[in-house]
C-alpha cells in the first residue's frame, strides 16, 4: 500500500539485473542493502524487479520504470562479459550513444598501464557508458558505476555496489526518513489478530502496518511492525497493537523477534 506519510517522499525502484539470480544460482544480497539505505535517507523502495540479461527486456523495463518513480537502481551487468549488456541498454533507453567515457577510460588505463595488453577490449567495455553519463566512484575495483538521468546503474557484486552507493548516497535528495517499530508474540496465530490490526491500520493511514509470522523450535507467532515517517505515530500504532495483543491473552514482546 502506498501510504499519505511516504508518499510525499521520493520514490525508488530497484532492477536486479542477471540471468543468474533467475536461474537460482546467484542468490542476491542487494535489495535489503538499499531498501535499508534508501529507507533511511527518505527515498523509499516502491518496487523491485529482477530481470534477464536480455536487451529488449532491460531497455524497455528500464523506460518504463524510470517514467514511474524518481529514482531507479540497477545491480548487475557491468562487467567484461559478453552478458554484461546493461550499460548499453541503458544508453539505448535513452537514446544516446554508448561510446567511451573518457574519466572513466582514463582511470581504468592507468590501472592496467603497466601490464601491457591486459587493458583488452572486454575491460574496454566497462569504460565505455552512455553519452553524458556522470560516473559513479569504485574504490574497490576501479571500474565506475554510472547516473544518467534518474537511473543509478551499479555493480551486482555485493561489496562493490555497497562502495558505490555511499559514495553515491550524498548526492541523493530524499525526504523524512522512514523509521520502523515492532512488536511480536510467541503463540498467536496471524488470523487471530488479522482483524483488530485492519481496524488499527484504518486509525493510521499514513503508516504501512504489517504482519509477518514467524516459526521457530520455541514456539511460532507473529510480528507486527509499523513504518512510516511519522516516528511517534508508528510508535502509537505499535501500541495499540500491543495492547491488542495483551487483550487476545498473549504477552508482546517489543522488536522483532531473532529468527
Amino acid at each position: 500500500m502506498t501510504t499519505t506519510g511516504i508518499a510525499t517522499n521520493p520514490t525508488a525502484c530497484l532492477l536486479v539485473i542477471g540471468n543468474e539470480v533467475l536461474s537460482g544460482r546467484t542468490q542476491d544480497l542487494n535489495i535489503k542493502f538499499l531498501a535499508t539505505r534508501l529507507g533511511e535517507i527518505g527515498i523509499p523502495v516502491r518496487e523491485v524487479r529482477v530481470i534477464p540479461d536480455v536487451a529488449e527486456t532491460i531497455i524497455t523495463t528500464v523506460n518504463e520504470v524510470r517514467a514511474k518513480f524518481d529514482h531507479v537502481f540497477t545491480t548487475g551487468g557491468i562487467g567484461p562479459t559478453h552478458d554484461d549488456i546493461t550499460s548499453e541498454c541503458v544508453a539505448a533507453a535513452f537514446g544516446v550513444p554508448w561510446e567511451p567515457h573518457p574519466d572513466a577510460w582514463a582511470r581504468m588505463a592507468a590501472v592496467y598501464k603497466d601490464r601491457p595488453g591486459e587493458f583488452n577490449a572486454a575491460r574496454q567495455r566497462m569504460a565505455t557508458m552512455p553519452r553524458g553519463a556522470v560516473l559513479i566512484n569504485n574504490e574497490v575495483s576501479v571500474a565506475p558505476g554510472f547516473t544518467i538521468g534518474n537511473v543509478h546503474v551499479m555493480a551486482g557484486v555485493p561489496r562493490i555496489m555497497q562502495v558505490m552507493f555511499e559514495w553515491l548516497a550524498p548526492s541523493l535528495k530524499g525526504g523524512l526518513p522512514v523509521v520502523s517499530r515492532a512488536t511480536h508474540a510467541t503463540g498467536l496465530p496471524e488470523g487471530a489478530i488479522a482483524e483488530g490490526l485492519g481496524a488499527i491500520q484504518a486509525r493510521y493511514p499514513a503508516l504501512d502496518l504489517g504482519s509477518y509470522p514467524y516459526y521457530r523450535p520455541e514456539g511460532n507467532g507473529v510480528a507486527i511492525v509499523a513504518k512510516g515517517t511519522d516516528a511517534e505515530a508508528a510508535e502509537r500504532a505499535i501500541a495499540d497493537v500491543s495492547a491488542l495483543i495483551a487483550e487476545l491473552g498473549k504477552v508482546p514482546i517489543p522488536g522483532e523477534p531473532i529468527l
